[in-house]
């Protein structure tokens, strides 16, 4: 619902499949709309402008003028106080006086200079407005005959400024620069003959101009010197009003491709961002995640195995030790694997099936020790808070990938298909990582209150549309961890803000069990959490 979308009818159509209408106007438009004046410097320009004001000024015909920045606003101000003619500035300097300034751009004799202002919401009335009279001149006469009285001379004065204003011709809208979108220039022309009122526009154009110099004012240059065009005189004609025109579609298509090619990066996040709202939904939904977190153990094992023994090595190319440290790292588990590996006829499968069975069996006793739905309730909100870590970083490391992947341009790389080899890589990484965290705490975290009767009672508490995030490195003295509002401890390091590999060492456990405060902390202050390391290598990591 604008009127100025004709002008962007084939984006709208081409990025949001929208059609553009376009309805009339409600009154026949009375604006009349000079042809643009080409000047050769942008000192002769100014000039012209300065006399149009004032002649505007003399028979009392109200002008906006608008420029295409504050600095070039203010430069023009500069300019009008030198030569004595009143007027008031509106741009984001001024913005708490916008209203103010506004309600009196449409009385006769007065002068506003706006940076692009267009599509404010506001018509400028001619005449003045009302409303904003009468809170400005009636703010402290209380209600009554009196202040009645006052509303009623106001209200006539509006009315003859009204006719006077219409007899000089309306709102003189008078544009300084063209800018680089015809939508903005549109906008700022439409500011008069509202309703059915009188009014004019003309657009103050020069070559020096950022426009003109971007497409071929040499060329206008010279052939305007050769008609010539002296100083201080201008050429106004239908056909350069046309080759502006020209000038600004091919902007506008310059910029438009720009905003394609943003897209196109957008939408790969965009494909990421739809699989990750549809699992979490599905997640927020499911009953019972005793199946899914399955299939992750088993998909965490499938890694490990792939990783450390590959396919077609005899047992001594197995890498057993790193396996070991794997397994006791994520699952708690000192399994025998060394002798398992030095058995005669030891398979790969049958190595991935012991491993299966020693983590389904510890996993098991857990669930027993504390219960099938209080275990069901930490899964749930486990994976919830790991998934929506993991998505965060996520968007993050894409953003840093963004910033340089034009570079892959100067190996004859075609960016965008980089970026989707690469953020597919990542997502990949993304998930076996949420996956591998969250079997890793699972097995894990130990329960400090294991009374029947403690744990039933935290089980309808639980709130999956409201966890709190807390910081990672807990203790014993942490609660609603889970988001279930029993005492939690974990026997071993999970930064759980790395998306990344778990650590594989465990030496230092308890030590950065301990909490991290609120407090800021510096980057290069030794960690709170007791490891030795400074803050920005431990807790503080980006």
């Amino acid at each position: 619902m604008t009127g100025t979308a004709m002008t962007e009818a084939t984006e709208f159509d081409e990025i949001y499949k929208l059609s553009v209408a376009e309805v009339p106007t409600n009154v026949s438009v009375n604006r009349i709309d000079h042809d643009d004046e080409v000047y050769l410097t942008a000192k002769e320009k100014y000039e012209a402008v300065i006399n149009t004001i004032r002649e505007c000024a003399q028979r009392k015909q109200p002008v906006l003028v608008g420029t295409t920045s504050i600095e070039k606003s203010e430069l023009l101000s500069e300019m009008l106080k030198k030569a004595k003619v009143q007027h008031q500035v509106l741009n984001a300097r001024y913005h708490e006086q916008e209203a103010m300034i506004i309600a009196d751009a449409g009385r006769s004799g007065a002068v506003t200079i706006a940076t692009n202002m267009a599509g404010r919401g506001t018509d400028i009335k001619l005449g003045g407005n009302l409303e904003m009279r009468i809170l400005r001149e009636l703010a402290g006469v209380p209600e009554g005959s009196e202040r009645q009285k006052s509303i009623e001379v106001i209200r006539q004065e509006i009315e003859e400024d009204h006719e006077k204003v219409k007899q000089a011709g309306g709102l003189y809208v008078i544009g300084t620069e063209r800018h680089e979108s015809r939508r903005i220039d549109n906008q700022l022309r439409g500011r008069s003959g509202r309703q059915g009122d009188p009014g004019a526009s003309k657009f103050f154009i020069s070559l020096e101009d950022d426009l003109m110099r971007i497409f071929g004012s040499e060329r206008l240059d010279s052939m305007l010197r050769r008609l010539g065009v002296q100083e201080g005189e201008a050429i106004s004609h239908s056909w350069i009003s046309k080759a502006l025109e020209r000038a600004q579609q091919k902007v506008e298509a310059r910029n438009f491709d720009i905003r394609k090619h943003l897209l196109r990066y957008d939408d790969v996040m965009n494909d990421q961002r739809k699989i990750i709202y549809e699992q979490r939904r599905e997640l927020m939904l499911i009953e019972d995640t005793q199946e899914m977190i399955n299939e992750m153990r088993l998909e965490v094992i499938d890694t490990l195995i792939t990783t450390n023994i590959p396919e077609n090595a005899i047992a001594e190319q197995w890498n057993i030790e790193g396996l070991k440290t794997s397994c006791q790292t994520i699952f708690t588990l000192a399994l025998p694997l060394t002798e398992w590996a030095a058995e005669d006829g030891i398979a790969e499968q049958e190595f991935r099936q012991r491993i299966t069975n020693a983590v389904e069996a510890h996993m098991s006793a857990k669930e027993e020790k504390y219960g099938t739905a209080l275990m069901r309730a930490a899964e749930k909100t486990l994976l919830l808070r790991l998934l929506d870590q993991a998505w965060k970083e996520h968007l993050l490391a894409l953003d840093h990938l963004r910033q340089g992947i034009n570079l892959r341009a100067y190996a004859q790389g075609n960016p965008l298909n980089e970026y989707k080899r690469e953020a597919f890589n990542l997502f990949g990484e993304m998930m076996a990582s949420v996956r591998q965290q969250t079997i890793a705490v699972l097995c894990h975290f130990e329960l400090d209150n294991q009374s029947p009767e403690g744990v039933d009672a935290l089980i309808p508490q639980t709130d999956f549309s409201k966890l709190e995030e807390k910081e990672p490195g807990w203790s014993d003295d942490d609660t609603s961890v889970f988001g279930i509002g029993a005492p939690v401890s974990v026997n071993a390091s999970l930064p759980l803000h790395n998306p990344g590999r778990l650590p594989l060492d465990t030496d230092n456990v308890q030590q950065k069990q301990t909490p991290i405060t609120k407090e800021r902390i510096q980057r290069n202050a030794p960690c709170p959490c007791g490891s030795g390391k400074k803050y920005k290598h431990c807790h503080g990591q980006v």
